[in-house]
């Protein structure tokens, strides 16, 4: 039976080889073990309470830690919060079922509440104060209500500890009472303790499947405070008029040049995938289309969907309450975030924007926090003003009795946060689409820490757009692995993956016509290792993509509109990629336009390139001479195409 529980490995090899274009990444076993659970203690290398209402005191050398909230002994700001800094070592890369829990020992017996939370910043034992506070994450860990005189309280922050490395997290709480616990410095070694359960992995496992991995069940997945959301784009729904693929409103009027009455023809026709086509469907179509996508996703690992709203009366207003209807009939848990989009609401005052929102929020469905408060995500956020916006939120609240926490997409995060910053919940922007423009992605979501916010990070595989003329450079997976390295390096609170199917940008993960389930199956990977730590590759699968023809191909239809790379983008390239996901080291034949080269790769995670060269693409992975894994690419390289496709295709060896 396998066991969906956390996994752990150290978190050097974690954090340095995820962003190793060619790299490995050693990975951590995923199944149950036979071998009997191993428990390590670490003590707090430094421990230390702080109090607002005594700002500038140190307590560093106090026998125990003082939490309680703002209102704590009747002072109108008298929070105290208790700092805590453990160092981990010695855990196994094999190590599996892990679990990780803050033991703290109450020195009083309290009905109240601790959550903990990360800490971030520099901060020391002997000279930190109230004002000399390092950042606290705004998102709880763990929480645990009730403590009793000289009794240990395990808060798990399993979701925070990534491996050996320096972890440190708050302990606070919103009562009026007074929550004391023993501090590092009382004797009888009752100070605060990080505990590390875990069993050592046999490295045998082996398991068969369309995934590299033994993905995680839905509950532990969900379980986890990191969540990923997939932005829903209405305009392309898995079928537009329920007939044939072969004829359908996609093959018609969307693929060919000449579709909707030649309106696309400059540019080749609108789109250059679709969703994966299907036969007529009795009954309400449009509704059972919806089911299958929540099903999908949910396959796929992700916790729900942003939906760009862009009307609310149209079409596309139907769609976006028959995705909601579809999410509360297939599961209730897999959420749905409202994402207003500022460019297809221009239009719309206020007072019907509220209720129209109001209407969405009242399924269980939709997304809201802990604490009840709507989650509404604006696309282009700037495209109405700060103050609009916080009187929009006032009219929920006193119309409509709703509490709105505001988590504004910016397409320029730097230029507004700050006109944002006191009516936000959290922050996100529409971000990059190429390695070179997802290098730096920490920055933005430590300035977002720093502003007590959380942030949502766009993670993404390619963009090319042909009615707009432009398209940037994915490098292949490059830019994937590149925008989830920046996630979990950057400690994101949320992922969106942008998007979920906008075919006219070519930015879609969801099963397609020229991927696949491939770019989601390889998304489940980075998932996991975001929300739960990286897992075990338990299956050899090696993945393939390419682009159809060489970027600078001309077409043989009169197109007249063609693509050009987008400024400040990497490099255009024409390369064929190996992705791998190994058990054990490989060899890797891969034959491009009848050319075969051989190489040897790493166990775990890697890639390699190789030129585009007219004719199939395909790899062989091998071991003491036995195939364990082979992808053949069904699309095949011309050096003359019909219509300018920058696409990358995908192939799975398992699919």
């Amino acid at each position: 039976m396998v066991n969906r529980y956390r996994t752990l490995l150290a978190a050097v090899a974690t954090f340095a080889t995820l962003g190793a274009t060619l790299g490995t990444v050693a990975v951590t076993p995923s199944q149950a073990s036979a071998v009997a659970p191993v428990s390590v203690t670490f003590a707090a290398a430094e421990d230390v309470f702080i109090s607002q209402a005594e700002p500038a005191k140190s307590f560093a050398t106090a026998t125990w830690m003082s939490v309680c909230g703002t209102t704590c002994g009747s002072a109108a700001a008298g929070q105290r919060i208790a700092l805590t800094r453990f160092k981990v070592a010695g855990i196994p890369e094999n190590a599996e079922d892990v679990k990780v829990t803050l033991d703290v020992v109450s020195a009083r017996t309290t009905d109240t509440t601790l959550s903990a939370r990360e800490v971030t910043g520099t901060w020391t034992e002997a000279a930190t104060t109230w004002n000399t506070r390092p950042t606290v994450g705004t998102t709880a860990v763990a929480s645990h209500t009730g403590f009793t005189t000289g009794a240990t309280a395990k808060l798990d922050v399993s979701s925070a500890v990534e491996g050996d490395g320096t972890y440190a997290f708050a302990l606070a709480g919103t009562s009026a009472t007074t929550t004391v616990l023993m501090s590092s410095r009382e004797t009888g070694n009752r100070g605060p303790k990080l505990t590390v359960t875990y069993t050592e992995g046999t490295g045998s496992e082996q398991t068969d499947g369309p995934l590299p991995f033994d993905l995680a069940g839905t509950a532990a997945l969900r379980a986890s405070g990191k969540k990923v959301f997939a932005h829903y784009f209405t305009p392309y729904p898995l079928s537009l008029d329920n007939q044939a693929p072969a004829s359908d409103y996609y093959a018609r009027n969307y693929l060919k040049p000449e579709g909707e009455s030649g309106k696309h023809a400059a540019y080749g026709g609108l789109l250059r995938d679709r969703p994966p086509g299907r036969d007529p469907i009795t009954g309400d179509y449009a509704l059972a289309d919806f089911k299958t996508e929540v099903k999908q996703a949910i396959a796929a690992g992700l916790d729900g969907f942003t939906v760009d709203i862009l009307s609310v009366t149209s079409a596309h207003w139907t769609r976006v309450q028959n995705l909601i209807k579809a999410a509360e009939a297939v599961d209730p848990g897999f959420k749905i975030v409202l994402m207003p989009d500022t460019n297809g609401l221009a239009s719309v005052d206020s007072a019907t924007f509220a209720t129209a929102m109001a209407k969405l929020a009242a399924s269980k469905s939709v997304y809201r926090l802990a604490d009840n408060r709507l989650v509404v995500s604006p696309f282009k956020a700037e495209g109405r003003t700060a103050a609009w916006w916080s009187d929009w939120m006032k009219t929920m609240e006193t119309e409509h009795g709703i509490k709105v926490a505001l988590v504004p997409t910016f397409l320029d995060f730097n230029k507004y946060r700050e006109a944002f910053a006191s009516i936000s919940y959290g922050f996100s922007n529409w971000g990059n689409r190429n390695p070179a423009g997802n290098a730096g992605l920490a920055a933005n979501i430590t300035t977002a820490h720093g502003m007590d916010k959380i942030w949502m990070q766009p993670v993404s595989i390619q963009d090319e757009r042909p009615n707009q003329g432009i398209f940037d450079e994915a490098g292949n997976t490059d830019n994937l692995r590149a925008s989830w390295k920046g996630a979990i390096d950057g400690k994101a609170d949320w992922v969106q993956l942008t998007t979920w199917n906008d075919y006219s940008e070519n930015t879609q993960f969801a099963p397609s016509r020229n991927a696949g389930w491939s770019y989601l199956d390889i998304n489940a990977y980075y998932l996991t290792c975001y929300k739960l730590g990286c897992p075990k590759i338990t299956n050899d699968t090696a993945y393939l993509t390419h682009r159809i023809h060489p970027v600078a191909a001309t077409p043989s239809y009169a197109q007249t509109k063609l693509m050009k790379l987008r400024g400040g983008s990497t490099a255009a390239r024409d390369t064929v990629e190996v992705l791998s996901m190994l058990t054990a080291a490989a060899k890797v034949s891969v034959t491009i336009g009848g050319t075969t080269q051989t190489y040897d790769a790493p166990a775990g995670v890697s890639a390699k390139t190789f030129p585009l060269k007219a004719g199939t693409a395909s790899a062989t992975v091998s071991r003491s001479s036995a195939t364990v894994a082979k992808v053949v690419s069904p699309y095949e390289i011309t050096a003359t195409p019909y219509v300018q496709d920058l696409h990358y295709r995908a192939a799975s060896s398992e699919r």
